[in-house]
C-alpha cells in the first residue's frame, strides 16, 4: 500500500513538473521586442540571397513556460524588405524599407526562441514571402520575373558600360537583386539592382573570382539596352563565398545553423556550439562538461576553475551562382528561408488550432480627477441677475475604461 501511495504520489509531481502554461505577454512588451529584434537578426543571417529585411511588427507572442524554467517563446512577426542587399555591410539600422510603390517585399514568420544564458535564441522557424499588393499605383515600375530575358539582357549592358569605365577590374554579375518595368510615352523603361563581383577574363565569357578577397559592389541601372544609366558602389568589406552548386549548398536548407547549449558545473561554464556549414563530414566532433570543441581536428581542455568561451562565429557565407544569373526560377523577388526546423516541437505546425483563439486585452488605466477640483461649494451663491441654475451645479467626472488589445503591436513603417 505505501509503494502504490508512492508512486501516485510521484505521479502527480511528474505531471505538475511537465505542465506547460501558456503566457500571453503585450506584443509591444521590452520581452517581446528582445525577442522580435533577436529573431529579425537570425533570419538575416540566414537569408543568403536578396536583400536584408527589417522587423515592421509583432503580430503575436505566446509563452509555453515549465516549472523548470524552460520556456519557449513563439513569434508571429511581419518583416519588410530594404534596399540593403545581404552583402551589403551598411547596419540594418541605416537601410531604408522600400515604399509600397516600388513593389514592397514582405515577409510572415513564425520563430521559436528559448532563452540560453540569458540570451534570446533561435531554434526553429518557418517563413512565407510574399509582395505586398496594397496601395499599388498607376504608372508605377512593375517587377519582373528574375529570369526575364529581355530584362537580364538589358543588365548585360548596363555592366558592360560600367566595365568599359574601369580599366584594372572587371566585374561580373553574381546576383540580380530585382527587375522591374515602368512604361512611359518615350517607351519601356527598365530598373535593374545587381551584385558584380570582380572576374576572371582570361578565358571569355568571364568566371566570376570565388576569392573571399575579390572585389564586390552593388549595382543600378536605368534605362534601356542602347540608352541607359548605371551606378555601382563597391562594398568595403568581404564575406566568405561558397559556390551554389556545391553539394554544400542546398535551396531549402539554412547556410549557417548554429545551436548553443550552455551547461553549468561547480566552477565552470561551458558553450559547446556546432557548426552545421563547417562541419567536415569525415570529422566527429565531440564535448564533455570541462571542454569546448573549437575545431574539427582539435580538443581543447578547460580547467575546472576557468571559463570555456565560444569562438567568435564567422561571417555568413554567401552562396555565388556561376552557372545562371537569375537560379529563382520565375520569381519576382527572393524568398526568405522557408523552413528551419532541426527538432520538429509542434509548436510550427498548431496555428490552424489557434485561429479561433479570443485575443485577450488589458484595461488601460485612465487617471481619475483630480479630487480637489471635484470640491466644490455646495451652497449656490445668490445672484438677483441671474435666471439660471446651470452657473450653480458641478459636473460629476466621468471615468473612461478602454480595453487595449493585448496584439498585435504597432506598425514601425506601414
Amino acid at each position: 500500500m505505501n509503494a502504490l501511495g508512492v508512486t501516485v504520489v510521484l505521479g502527480l509531481l511528474l505531471g505538475v513538473w511537465a505542465q506547460t502554461n501558456i503566457e500571453r505577454p503585450q506584443c509591444d512588451s521590452p520581452e517581446a521586442e528582445e525577442a522580435a529584434l533577436a529573431a529579425q537578426d537570425y533570419l538575416n543571417a540566414q537569408h543568403t540571397h536578396g536583400y536584408k529585411y527589417a522587423l515592421n511588427r509583432i503580430e503575436d507572442i505566446k509563452v509555453y513556460t515549465k516549472p523548470d524554467g524552460d520556456n519557449t517563446y513563439k513569434l508571429e512577426i511581419e518583416l519588410l524588405e530594404t534596399d540593403c542587399h545581404v552583402l551589403d555591410p551598411t547596419p540594418l539600422a541605416n537601410c531604408t524599407v522600400r515604399p509600397k510603390r516600388m513593389t514592397a517585399v514582405e515577409g510572415d514568420c513564425d520563430v521559436l526562441l528559448k532563452r540560453v544564458g540569458g540570451v534570446m535564441t533561435v531554434t526553429a522557424f518557418k517563413c512565407k514571402t510574399e509582395e505586398s499588393t496594397e496601395d499599388l499605383c498607376l504608372g508605377c515600375a512593375t517587377l519582373l520575373p528574375l529570369n526575364d530575358t529581355t530584362a537580364l539582357d538589358f543588365v548585360n549592358a548596363s555592366l558592360a558600360t560600367f566595365n568599359n569605365m574601369n580599366e584594372k577590374v572587371t566585374y561580373a554579375v553574381m546576383e540580380v537583386g530585382r527587375m522591374s518595368l515602368k512604361v512611359v510615352s518615350g517607351g519601356p523603361i527598365y530598373l535593374a539592382e545587381y551584385v558584380v563581383v570582380e572576374a576572371n577574363c582570361t578565358d571569355d565569357p568571364c568566371v566570376p573570382l570565388n576569392d573571399a578577397m575579390a572585389a564586390r559592389g552593388f549595382c543600378t541601372a536605368r534605362g534601356s539596352s542602347i540608352d541607359h544609366l548605371v551606378d555601382c558602389k563597391m562594398f568595403l568589406t568581404m564575406m566568405p563565398i561558397i559556390d551554389a552548386n556545391s553539394t554544400v549548398a542546398n535551396a531549402n536548407s539554412t547556410v549557417a545553423d548554429i545551436k548553443s547549449t550552455a551547461a553549468a558545473d561547480t566552477n565552470s561554464t561551458v558553450a559547446d556550439i556546432k557548426s552545421t556549414a563547417a562541419a567536415d563530414t569525415n570529422s566527429t566532433a565531440a564535448a564533455d562538461t570541462n571542454s569546448t570543441v573549437a575545431d574539427t581536428n582539435s580538443t581543447a581542455a578547460a580547467d575546472t576553475n576557468s571559463t570555456a568561451a565560444a569562438s567568435p562565429a564567422m561571417p555568413q557565407m554567401v552562396h555565388i551562382h556561376t552557372g545562371s544569373l537569375s537560379p529563382k526560377l520565375g520569381l519576382r523577388y527572393h524568398k526568405l528561408t522557408t523552413l528551419h526546423d532541426p527538432e520538429p516541437s509542434g509548436f510550427l505546425s498548431s496555428e490552424s488550432a489557434e485561429s479561433a483563439e479570443v485575443v485577450p486585452v488589458a484595461p488601460a488605466v485612465v487617471a481619475a480627477a483630480d479630487p480637489a477640483a471635484d470640491a466644490v461649494d455646495a451652497a449656490p451663491a445668490a445672484d438677483a441677475g441671474s435666471d439660471s441654475d446651470s452657473s450653480n451645479s458641478t459636473e460629476v467626472p466621468v471615468i473612461v475604461k478602454i480595453d487595449v488589445p493585448v496584439c498585435p503591436g504597432r506598425k514601425i513603417f506601414f
